[in-house]
C-alpha cells in the first residue's frame, strides 16, 4: 500500500466514524499528516490496526480501532526478555520489540480505558498493554479486554503468547 492510498483510506474511515472526532475537520487533520507519521500510520494499517483519529485529553491520536486485536500482531511475548527466556516455542517477536520496529507507541491502562468509552473493543480478543517496570520486573504483563460490557485489566507471564492476544497502539500527531 502506498500513502496515497492510506490518506484515502484514512479519510473514508475519518467520515465513517465521525462520532470518534467530532468538530474536527479532516482538512486540518491532513496538514499534521507528514510523511514519518502516515509511514507508522501505514504500519499500523497493514498489521491489521485499522487506525482512526482520536481525541483524548485535547490530544489528537491515530489508534488501533480494529473490533478485535490486530491480526498481524498476534501471538507474542510482551517483550525481548521473556521472549529470549521462553524455554519452548518462542514466538518470532514481542510486543515492545514490534512496537519499536514499528515506531508506535503500545497503549497502557488509561488510554485503554479511554478507548473503550468511544467504542467497545476486544469483545472476543485481548490486548497486552504497557506495564510498568516494577510489575514487569516480578515477570508479569498487563493484558485487557472488554467482556460483559465492562473492561478487565488481567496479568499474565510476560512470557505467555495466545492466538488471539495482540497489542493497540497509537500515534500522537499533534
Amino acid at each position: 500500500m502506498e500513502i496515497i492510498e492510506l490518506k484515502n483510506i484514512l479519510e473514508k474511515r475519518y467520515h465513517k466514524n465521525i462520532h470518534r472526532h467530532r468538530g474536527v475537520d479532516w482538512k486540518s487533520i491532513l496538514i499534521l499528516l507528514d510523511d514519518n507519521k502516515l509511514g507508522k500510520i501505514l504500519k499500523m494499517e497493514d498489521t491489521g490496526g485499522e487506525p482512526d483519529l482520536l481525541i483524548i485529553d485535547d490530544k489528537f491520536y491515530y489508534v488501533d480501532m480494529a473490533k478485535e486485536s490486530p491480526n498481524g500482531r498476534r501471538s507474542m511475548c510482551y517483550d525481548q526478555l521473556a521472549r529470549e527466556n521462553r524455554k519452548k516455542f518462542p514466538p518470532e517477536n514481542s510486543v515492545l520489540e514490534m512496537a519499536t520496529e514499528m515506531g508506535i507507541e503500545v497503549l497502557d491502562e488509561s488510554m485503554y480505558f479511554k478507548l473503550q468509552e468511544i467504542e467497545a473493543l476486544d469483545l472476543k480478543s485481548s490486548s497486552w498493554i504497557k506495564t510498568d517496570d516494577k510489575f514487569r520486573s516480578l515477570g508479569g504483563a498487563l493484558f485487557a479486554c472488554n467482556r460483559y460490557q465492562k473492561v478487565f485489566v488481567y496479568h499474565n507471564g510476560a512470557d505467555s503468547y495466545y492466538k488471539d492476544r495482540a497489542f493497540r497502539a497509537f500515534v500522537k500527531i499533534n
